[in-house]
């Protein structure tokens, strides 16, 4: 099961906006507070004051003003107490209504504020659970997956994410020579043509080889756990980097994994980290969050994580989603064969867009470029020029 936060002396409280959309109005806000000393005293002073409060699984949870819920902390703690508070929330509140920045790259700026951003992705494996071969095989290695790529770039990917090891579920590791003998090559060639390249790795010294062969961004599904040199190596390569969350590794995460609030479970771990990478030196400008659907989660978790996706907004930083052809789309539609998942694959890319996420990962690019082109406009009601 998944662990209730204990408030930690002198953390900084951990704040996710649920809704904020009445705020601008002077009306209220539903919020949900992780870390914060005095949880249940502060309860009650939200409700003295009109709001409503409780506390659920060590989590603070509040629907009235912001500012009553600070104002009940300080009546509580003090400016100890409140202080911190009050810049989370305000910066929460900020970050959920405003939404996502642009990205800046070495390559150039992802427009993150302006339009949904397509990542294309190019595995360089044989073992891909959804096109593993269909564009490297040894022998003819690089052409097919630069040739793929440049498609991509054409149907209008805005990124191309280039991975040589396997995450699929129950996949075994890659040795570091072999997976930088696949994506060297292709990240190379593809930043000479000025394409944006993201490094789809765990491991260090693979993200330092690629990033000196011209990628732009480190895409790590392990957050750092998997190699403790990763986090220091993106620090010192000053470039930015995707933090996903993943429970288990590839090869053990789906083995029965279980969460009370898996919402509240990621953003807080995603909070977390981005407090860790701010102290080795990687600031919040150069980070990405990513939720990691289908990394240890199940059909039901995957499905929630989706539904309640503007939540990770209130991280301030752009959100990543990735979906395209997994497992839980095929248990959801009843498609077994992966690259036949296209449609579900389509709608969850259009409906992230639409609930605020700003980058999503994906193998069919022309027509999820289409559906969150459409999507975006359905929420702005802007007609892109």
């Amino acid at each position: 099961m998944g662990e209730a936060p204990h408030a930690r002396e002198g953390a900084t409280p951990t704040v996710r906006v649920v809704d904020a959309s009445l705020v601008p109005t002077g009306g209220p806000a539903r919020i949900a507070v992780s870390h914060l000393a005095e949880a249940a005293d502060v309860a009650a002073g939200v409700a003295s004051a009109g709001g409503v409060a409780e506390v659920v699984e060590g989590r603070l949870v509040v629907t009235a003003r912001p500012s009553q819920l600070v104002d009940a902390a300080g009546r509580r703690g003090g400016a100890e107490l409140a202080g911190p508070l009050g810049i989370e929330v305000d910066r929460a509140v900020a970050s959920w209504l405003a939404g996502a920045p642009a990205f800046a790259t070495p390559a150039g700026v992802l427009p993150c504020d302006e339009r949904p951003v397509v990542m294309g992705i190019l595995n360089v494996t044989p073992d891909s659970f959804s096109d593993g071969g269909s564009h490297y095989t040894a022998a003819d290695h690089p052409g097919p997956a630069l040739a793929h790529a440049r498609a991509m770039l054409e149907e209008g990917a805005d990124v191309i994410d280039v991975g040589g090891e396997s995450t699929r579920p129950g996949a075994d590791p890659v040795p570091e020579d072999e997976e930088l003998r696949r994506v060297v090559p292709v990240v190379e060639a593809l930043a000479a043509d000025g394409a944006v390249v993201s490094i789809d790795t765990s491991k260090a010294n693979v993200a330092r080889q690629a990033v000196a062969a011209g990628a732009a961004i480190v895409n790590d599904v392990s957050a750092g756990t998997s190699d403790g040199l990763l986090l220091q190596t993106v620090a010192e390569l000053d470039v930015p980097y995707v933090v996903m969350h993943m429970r288990g590794t590839p090869r053990t995460m789906q083995r029965d994994p279980r969460y009370t609030d898996v919402v509240a479970e990621v953003y807080d771990f995603l909070s977390d980290q981005l407090r860790r990478l701010d102290l080795l030196g990687v600031p919040a400008e150069r980070v990405v969050v990513d939720p990691g659907i289908g990394f240890g989660k199940t059909v039901t978790h995957n499905l929630e994580l989706l539904r309640r996706v503007r939540e990770f907004t209130s991280l301030g930083r752009p959100v990543l989603v990735g979906t395209s052809r997994k497992s839980f789309l095929g248990a959801v539609t009843g498609v077994r064969e992966a690259s036949a998942r296209v449609e579900g694959s389509i709608v969850t890319a259009a409906h992230a867009v639409g609930n605020g996420a700003a980058i999503v990962r994906v193998h069919d690019v022309a027509e999820t470029v289409r559906a969150v082109t459409m999507a975006r406009a359905v929420v702005t009601g802007d007609v892109p020029g």
